[in-house]
């Protein structure tokens, strides 16, 4: 019996102890089956079928679910189609709600979109819209209350367009003021014409055929831009160079002088502008100054956009003194200097920029690149140095390898005050500041001749222009313009010097200096300046001379040649000039070729073109005409 009890026992406690608990309610009220306790009510039942369903929701939504997602009707539920509530059953949901914007001041009812308004992406072989705002057609837009978008209309009495019909007329309006070009148009492929075809073989890259959108901004760290590819793309005319003497020049009248002013250089520089240059064979003007940019411009001065500007070149902390052209036209390079121990070189083909930071084996001498000049024939780069004992120096570099290839030191009191190229690039002329001049021949590197200049009391400046018809004798310049910082110009003609060498054989002073009387007279002095000279240019053809003085207002003068008269007309009290500053002449043959060739025509009668530029950072342009 033992055994039994302890089985009885055991199950007893397998069972599931329910406690009983009293909540108020007597004994009878409670039911004796504990299931009774736990039944749900209908407010229970309801919610649970809601949130977690039932198996008889489950089993309808199956038979209503078909293929691709879409309801498929029963019996039951064509029944319920035809009672309450169908109406809203197969509604988009933006339907069931709209937007409360308030009363409007007009009743007019905005257009639906017609079908030939409609983008058909499709047809018009264009990629669709890759996102799609809704709210756009409910959008109402006011045509007429808006005066910048009357434009839009498609007849006066329009006004109101949704949103959709309203991005599609911007954007049609864009397309119209703005075409898609040829490059971004789907399957277009560019094809150089033969003639660029034929440009490109012969290796004519130039500065015109170079383009930037933007100022370009460079530092030492990175000395490199952007490749200028289209500088020039609608100005067909500059990417042909100019023939130079195929139209005979025609002579100026001396004493008056016939000048037109020309529509300006557009902008004003923020700083001086120090240097001023031309190109040789393209209607490009060159303008820089100490505020580090360098400035290209087109020169085409006729409305509605003259003389527009092309592209820009800021470099960081270097404010520039010196810039020029490559002088041929084959090579499109600038060359960029400031009062630095290096120059930059600016390859507008390729867009980089090159720093040259020393002269190998001179770099004691070369402690300051700021002043330099290129030869006539792009072969020779000339940079003033400095000696430690007086006197100057003058490093000879080759243009394309940019290797030292000599040197010229001067023995002159108070050091170099200028230097001028031959016409040949074959040699220099340089004036010391005691007035003794040289002639020193680049090709022999030799001395070929010595003269002092007449009554010389602090040498500024030195110029060479005109042609002496002897291309071997001392490069064929004509005349020599020598400026002092008393205001005096001298001017002498070498053609005199070759005469007067061949009758004076015994002089054997002027035969062992190459020919070069050691003490010529002046042609002409001019005395019409009174302060310091600073700025001597001769004309391409060689029949005008300015010279100016930035230490005064409106010091300029135009002088004539051969007869060495200063023209009385111009400038006159009320000429635009301003503190000069920079100084260049332009052959209006280059400028005249080029607006022929774009269509817009030149002024027929003008020989050469006279920029002026001043402290105030203005550029103004005259037409020099015969």
């Amino acid at each position: 019996m033992a055994p039994v009890a302890v089985a009885e026992r055991s199950q007893e406690q397998d069972k599931v102890q329910i406690p009983d608990f009293n909540y108020g309610d007597s004994d009878d009220d409670r039911s004796e089956d504990p299931d009774t306790d736990m039944e749900k009510d209908a407010t229970e039942e309801e919610l649970e079928k809601l949130v977690f369903g039932d198996r008889t929701g489950f089993l309808e939504g199956l038979r209503r679910f078909g293929k691709g997602g879409e309801l498929v009707g029963t019996a039951q539920d064509d029944e319920s189609e035809d009672g309450e509530g169908s109406e809203l059953d197969n509604m988009a949901d933006a339907d069931l709600f709209f937007m409360d914007s308030g009363p409007t001041a007009s009743n007019a009812v905005v257009p639906a979109a017609t079908s030939d308004d409609e983008d058909d992406y499709a047809e018009a072989g264009q990629d669709a819209p890759a996102w799609q705002d809704s709210d756009d057609e409910r959008m109402v837009v006011s045509l007429a209350s808006v005066p910048r978008l009357r434009k839009l209309r498609k007849n006066e009495g329009e006004d109101l367009i949704n949103g959709k019909e309203y991005s599609r007329r911007l954007r049609r309006q864009f397309e119209r003021l703005h075409p898609t070009p040829e490059w971004a148009q789907k399957g277009a492929t560019r094809k150089p014409s033969k003639k660029r075809r034929r440009i490109s073989q012969a290796g004519e890259s130039s500065a015109e055929e170079t383009s930037s959108d933007e100022d370009m901004d460079v530092d030492d760290d990175d000395v490199s831009a952007q490749p200028l590819a289209q500088l020039l793309k609608d100005a067909d005319g500059l990417t042909r160079g100019h023939e130079k003497g195929v139209a005979k020049k025609r002579k100026l009248r001396p004493e008056v002088l016939d000048i037109q002013r020309t529509k300006d250089i557009s902008g004003t520089q923020p700083s001086a502008i120090t240097s001023l240059s031309f190109h040789p064979s393209y209607p490009l003007l060159l303008s820089s100054g100490p505020s580090s940019t360098l400035y290209l411009h087109h020169i085409q001065p006729v409305p509605p956009n003259p003389n527009p500007l092309l592209t820009s070149l800021h470099i960081k902390k270097t404010p520039l003194t010196t810039t020029a052209f490559h002088p041929s036209p084959s090579d499109a390079r600038i060359f960029l200097s400031a009062r630095r121990r290096y120059f930059h070189i600016w390859n507008l083909t390729t867009g980089t920029i090159e720093k040259i930071s020393r002269v190998y084996g001179h770099a004691h001498e070369q402690r300051s690149m700021e002043r330099f000049a290129l030869s006539p024939n792009g072969k020779y780069m000339a940079l003033l140095g400095s000696a430690r004992k007086g006197g100057g120096v003058i490093n000879i570099l080759d243009a394309h390898t940019l290797q030292w290839r000599g040197q010229v030191r001067v023995e002159s009191r108070g050091g170099i005050a200028d230097f001028a190229w031959w016409a040949n690039g074959a040699g220099l002329v340089i004036a010391g500041k005691n007035g003794e001049v040289s002639e020193w021949d680049v090709e022999r590197q030799r001395l070929v001749g010595r003269w002092t200049d007449e009554g010389a009391v602090g040498t500024s400046i030195i110029s060479l222009g005109g042609r002496s018809g002897r291309d071997d004798w001392l490069g064929g310049d004509r005349w020599v313009a020598v400026g002092s910082s008393s205001g005096i110009v001298n001017i002498y003609d070498r053609r005199a010097w070759i005469s007067s060498s061949s009758t004076s054989t015994s002089s054997t002073t002027t035969a062992t200096n190459g020919g070069v009387p050691p003490a010529p007279k002046p042609t002409r002095v001019l005395d019409h300046l009174t302060t310091p000279v600073s700025h001597l240019r001769f004309s391409p053809d060689g029949q005008l001379l300015a010279m100016a003085s930035r230490w005064k207002r409106d010091a300029l003068r135009l002088v004539h040649l051969p007869s060495c008269t200063v023209y009385r007309n111009w400038p006159t009290s009320g000429t635009p000039l301003g503190r000069i500053t920079a100084v260049a002449w332009g052959d209006a043959a280059v400028v005249n070729e080029a607006a022929e060739q774009a269509g817009r025509g030149g002024a027929a009668d003008a020989e050469v073109l006279l920029a002026v530029a001043n402290e105030q950072g203005k550029i103004r342009l005259w037409e020099v005409r015969a």
